[in-house]
């Protein structure tokens, strides 16, 4: 046992040796297929009874239907007698199982989470999503850019090799590695096809958020360019011949590889005027939006709750999922557009931006975009997605 104070410089001497003599022994499993967290307790030699106690304390803090393969357990034993259970699923998720007297006490651990903003540089190889990967970046941040520039940038058709995507965006670290995202704060992509875009995230004195170009015009449009986040076209506007039916057909709108349930968002806001089943077009929708434009989805395996007949929709709303209904020859979505009745090219439309910075918010804006935009000009290479 340790005095209270040191009487002389030996005695400090056999405490700390007396204290060095402590056994501690660790045991490090990971959980096997189809094991539960019981079973590997048992494995690693501990009695059912305090099996029992830990699995117990653990009831209600840790959801065991969520543990699987490869969940590490780490088990000390201090003097013969086992003291700590911790649990790890990811670096970010860990439990631990305590001795409290005669009792195990268990708890979920308190992670540290620490948040800063950082520029990252994606350099395009063969998409955004692999480009994201190989930058060893989470590939939500693909998810992000696509979704800002949804209104100028088809990720599929106008992605050209060698193209460059830049984004000033919120992190949120635990132990050096990224939790999650926050907020994309400034966006640029330069590409090939589509020249040099920029997008600066600005909030409304109405509480309002959009993004905007860096002149302050809207990065928003009446229509986005697809009703998909990120898929590929597979069949383009025009006749084709139909596989199934064995003949030339007018195709009368764009088909787009996706799976089946992947989300379908309406391209601006409008009112469902069609919703059902239809033989040939399986499950489908149509939307009614402004200047006697229309849009339909077919080949749909559901429909997005609340959405039905006289619904009103906005943009960016998911409206259903995709699918492989009616006279399909794979899973994907056919989307159509017409004007006053009559099916014209989706992919050839050219729409106005929605409504600029109002001319007393300019000053404001550029003060607060000004450190985004030299984040984005200062950039210096480093093997793709360096933080600074």
């Amino acid at each position: 046992m340790t005095p209270r104070r040191c009487l002389s410089l030996g005695l400090c001497l056999l405490s700390l040796t007396s204290t060095a003599a402590t056994e501690q022994r660790v045991l490090n499993r990971r959980l096997e297929g189809g094991q539960t967290v019981a079973g590997a307790l048992h494995e690693a030699g501990m009695a059912p009874a305090q099996v029992e106690e830990i699995v117990q304390a653990l009831t209600g803090v840790l959801d065991f239907r969520r543990c699987h393969r490869g969940d590490q357990l780490r088990l000390v034993m201090q003097d013969g007698v086992w003291e700590r259970v911790e649990y790890r699923q990811t670096a970010f998720e860990e439990w631990q199982v305590r001795r409290d007297g005669d009792r195990w006490v268990g708890s979920k651990r308190a992670v540290e989470i620490e948040k800063k903003v950082a520029t990252v540089e994606l350099s395009i190889d063969s998409s955004v999503y692999q480009a994201a990967i190989s930058a060893q970046e989470d590939p939500n941040l693909a998810l992000a850019l696509a979704d800002v520039f949804a209104w100028d940038i088809d990720f599929y058709q106008d992605v050209r090799k060698g193209d460059r995507a830049r984004a000033v965006i919120e992190k949120f670290l635990v132990k050096g590695q990224t939790l999650r995202y926050g907020e994309l704060l400034a966006a640029e992509y330069q590409g090939a096809s589509v020249g040099r875009k920029r997008v600066f995230r600005y909030q409304l004195p109405s509480g309002e958020v959009s993004y905007f170009q860096q002149d302050g015009s809207s990065a928003r449009k009446a229509f986005l360019k697809g009703p998909l986040k990120y898929a590929n076209v597979t069949s383009r506007f025009g006749s084709r011949f139909h596989p199934i039916l064995q003949y030339l057909k007018a195709h009368n709108g764009v088909d787009y590889a996706a799976a089946v349930g992947t989300p379908v968002w309406s391209v601006a806001d409008g009112t469902v005027v069609r919703i059902g089943t239809q033989e040939g077009a399986g499950r489908m929708l149509c939307i009614r939006h402004l200047n006697s434009l229309e849009t339909c989805y077919l080949h749909l395996s559901s429909f997005a709750s609340k959405v039905r007949l006289g619904a009103r929709v906005l943009q960016k709303q998911v409206i259903a999922y995709s699918g492989n209904s009616g006279l399909s020859t794979g899973p994907h979505l056919h989307f159509a557009m017409k004007r006053g009745g009559h099916f014209i090219n989706p992919l050839s439309q050219r729409f106005p931006r929605a409504s600029p910075v109002p001319p007393e918010l300019r000053s404001d804006f550029g003060e607060k975009i000004s450190i985004l935009a030299s984040g984005l000009d200062a950039f210096s290479v480093a093997q793709g997605g360096a933080a600074h």
